[in-house]
């Protein structure tokens, strides 16, 4: 097997868990969102999801494996929306929690 197939091809496989992750996390918000009644938007964690797996592909099409600024800041930006989506999670369970004990 060829050098760059076989990188192509770990890039490629890495996205899957990253995949599953990320969907563990939209069930998580969409179960919080049931169980409390607040809003928690769980569908935007579809735009990490698609962003992660556009740059997992942009880059594995790369043939010389140069650094490629498209797909760096797509995923400086799904990077940043993930970190907002799960940062608010946790703040809204956090304090739904602290609420319930006292």
């Amino acid at each position: 097997m060829e050098t760059n197939a076989l990188h192509q091809f770990f890039i490629l496989f890495a996205w899957f868990p990253l995949a599953a992750f990320l969907l563990l996390l939209l069930l998580v918000a969409r179960f919080y969102q049931r169980f409390s009644g607040e809003q928690m938007y769980f569908w935007l964690y579809l735009i990490p999801l698609v962003a992660f797996g556009l740059v997992s592909v942009r880059h594995a099409g790369a043939q010389d494996g140069r650094w490629d600024l498209i797909a760096s800041l797509v995923s400086v930006l799904a990077g940043l929306i993930l970190l907002f989506l799960v940062v608010r999670l946790y703040r809204h369970m956090r304090a739904h929690g602290e609420e319930a004990e006292s």
